[in-house]
């Protein structure tokens, strides 16, 4: 039986994703809530519901959709077997690093909505890294 081989194909460098809920939120938290997390629970707008209740969307949730979204396209991108896929997981990695530090460091950082953000980010490194060795170990053929 033939061994079948992946080769590894240049791609398309593409940088890790969730660095744009990372910038969105710093520009928005600096410059116009003042380094005031507590502001992201600002109301964006409501939705009437069948039940009759308002759904009102905060600034927070809006940013945590985003991240979201971002997070299900990084999960995609890391399924690529191109060779700029090893600088993408390390870029990644570094950005959760920067995700943690200024979580831990920064005052405006202290928000449940940036919490979300490094968790998401901390998701797409291991899930990024779980798919790259899953991939890998499939090329493996051991006898």
């Amino acid at each position: 039986m033939p061994s079948r081989s992946v080769r590894a194909h240049k791609g398309r460098f593409i940088p890790p994703l969730l660095v744009v809920p990372f910038v969105l939120y710093n520009i928005v938290v600096f410059i116009f809530f003042g380094g005031n997390p507590a502001n992201w629970n600002f109301g964006l707008f409501s939705l009437p519901m069948p039940s009759g209740m308002p759904w009102a969307i905060t600034a927070g949730d809006f940013l945590a959709v985003i991240g979201i979204l971002l997070l299900f396209f990084e999960v995609l991108k890391s399924t690529r077997t191109a060779q700029a896929s090893i600088v993408e997981h390390m870029l990644s990695m570094a950005l959760f690093i920067l995700f943690l530090v200024e979580f831990l460091l920064v005052g405006a950082a202290a928000s449940s909505v940036f919490f979300l953000l490094m968790v998401m980010s901390l998701i797409d490194v291991v899930a990024g890294f779980t798919v790259s060795i899953t991939s890998a170990s499939r090329d493996v053929e051991m006898h």
